[in-house]
């Protein structure tokens, strides 16, 4: 039980303004990241500005030994999407 009362005491220490102006800081940039979050969970699906296609993936291909090596994404609204590919070793890296 002791152990565990010195646990509580040090958490209701009062924070330094170091740590305060942090905690602030880190709240703020939670906000942030909600936010962008919310802006990108709402975008219109039908936009054709948005990065992935609403709905299944029908095919993929991936092409190597050419100038645009690429994974190609066909789905299934007939949209596609072209992730550039390159070879780091013996793994290709496709996005």
């Amino acid at each position: 039980m002791l152990p565990l009362l010195g646990l509580m005491l040090v958490g209701c220490q009062p924070y330094s303004p170091q740590e305060s102006e942090q905690i602030q800081r880190l709240e703020m940039r939670l906000l942030q990241l909600e936010q962008r979050l919310n802006t990108i969970q709402n975008a219109n699906p039908g936009d054709p500005s948005a990065k992935v296609p609403v709905g299944p993936i029908k095919s993929v291909t991936f092409r190597t030994g050419t100038a645009d090596d690429r994974l190609r994404i066909y789905w299934e609204n007939g949209t596609r999407s072209d992730l550039p590919c390159t070879k780091e070793q013996a793994t290709w890296v496709c996005g």
